[in-house]
């Protein structure tokens, strides 16, 4: 595509994305105010995360086969109608004020199998429109409007549960994904068509290839290993912000609201930085350094006293820019090492070897928070960021990840 042809199709993408993340966002964020303060349980926190990522985990090497083989915009669209309509649905499960937790979970898990297929093809797609010296500013870009949406959606929703019940919030979700929906339908989007026919034998063999794709390339494996590690023992601890907000430093609901809001200033910073400034070092020395960040924000704010409050603010920020900038390079370095045709299923293999791991966690997060308590918690997480971080950099494959412009790649 053209430049000036490839950003026009884009602003399409990202203005459709931006509305979508916003009440998406606030969504969430009014969810697990709720939750929290009708419950103040990480178990049941704990069991609403499963519900979201379990599916997702399992199908998605599968969706993955098969977002490679269809029309990836196609893909997007439906499944935004497909969430859009479970969140429809659990409008109506909640509108009587009867709270029916096992019928949400349930409605969680019929979400979480449309975004099995939403996220990877929306990552694969970057690479069939955008130059590759353009990645990563595309990607730093994707992460400023997923910060301003973690900043405006926290504000947005904390505003709509004070004053509506949590039934009538869960319309923003629809409403912003029926806008995501129409801004798709104004762009085209270069289609790679399959000529194999998707039988289950073929399915498998394109899975495997996907495998394969990451299991060759000794650098990006290893890589991968590092981050499904580091998410495994982050997980559990992340879901407990609002515990931590609560409990350990005696918050409510304006101060859920501030954790929130800073981590998403955080993020806008690091996309912002990516977007800027033109990246002349190499993108793995980026990768495992904000391990190490990201990791220590964790450790000084499980050491923190309760009276520090807006010391675990500023270190919010810290790991939102940290985090902003690890998944924008990441996701960049898995965009040229891996040939667009096998996007989809490499970033849906990824997805599924992050998630399952952590849901491990998640299952015992109740019993860790009782245990051991949320701040000694997010200083164990802290710890395991760090020290993969160190480990990363004395990879000698992983270090080398990058150096050549010609890395061979897997094709089918």
């Amino acid at each position: 595509m053209e430049k000036k042809h490839w950003f026009k199709t884009y602003i399409y993408i990202w203005v459709g994305q931006f509305v979508s993340l916003i009440s998406s966002s606030a969504v969430n964020f009014a969810i697990i105010i709720w939750l929290s303060l009708e419950f103040k349980s990480a178990e049941v926190l704990a069991y609403a995360a499963i519900a979201a990522l379990l599916p997702q985990a399992m199908i998605g090497p599968f969706a993955g086969v098969y977002i490679d083989r269809w029309d990836r915009k196609k893909v997007m669209i439906f499944a935004d109608a497909f969430i859009a309509t479970c969140t429809l649905l659990m409008t109506f499960t909640l509108r009587d004020g009867n709270i029916q937790l096992n019928l949400m979970y349930l409605l969680m898990v019929c979400r979480s199998l449309g975004s099995a297929f939403h996220q990877p093809a929306m990552q694969a797609i970057a690479p069939l429109i955008v130059p590759e010296d353009e990645l990563l500013r595309v990607s730093g870009i994707n992460q400023i409007l997923q910060s301003v949406s973690s900043i405006a959606g926290p504000a947005l929703g904390a505003l709509a549960i004070a004053y509506l019940p949590i039934n009538q919030v869960l319309y923003l979700d629809v409403i912003g994904a029926a806008f995501a929906i129409i801004s798709l339908l104004f762009i085209s989007i270069p289609y790679i068509k399959s000529e194999s026919k998707a039988s289950i034998h073929q399915v498998w063999r394109d899975l495997k290839l996907g495998f394969l794709a990451i299991h060759e390339n000794k650098g990006l494996n290893r890589m991968f290993l590092y981050s499904i590690i580091a998410t495994m023992g982050i997980m559990p601890v992340a879901i407990m912000f609002p515990l931590m907000t609560i409990e350990h430093f005696g918050g409510n609901k304006f101060e859920m609201s501030v954790i929130e809001i800073m981590w998403g200033v955080g993020m806008l910073v690091g996309g912002s930085l990516l977007s800027i400034f033109k990246v002349t070092y190499r993108k793995v020395l980026m990768v495992n350094s904000m391990h190490i960040l990201l990791g220590l924000t964790f450790v000084l704010s499980g050491l923190l006293p309760a009276k520090m409050f807006i010391i675990f603010v500023a270190l919010t920020a810290f790991g939102g820019a940290a985090m902003s900038i690890f998944n924008a390079v990441f996701m960049t370095i898995i965009q040229e090492e891996i040939a667009p045709n096998m996007l989809g299923r490499v970033f849906s293999l990824y997805f599924s070897f992050a998630i399952i791991p952590s849901l491990i966690g998640l299952l015992f997060a109740g019993n860790i928070a009782d245990s051991i308590g949320v701040a000694n918690a997010f200083i164990i997480a802290g710890g395991l960021g760090i020290l993969l971080g160190i480990v990363s950099f004395m990879t000698p494959s992983l270090m080398r990840l990058g150096e050549k412009s010609n890395t061979e790649q897997v094709n089918p």
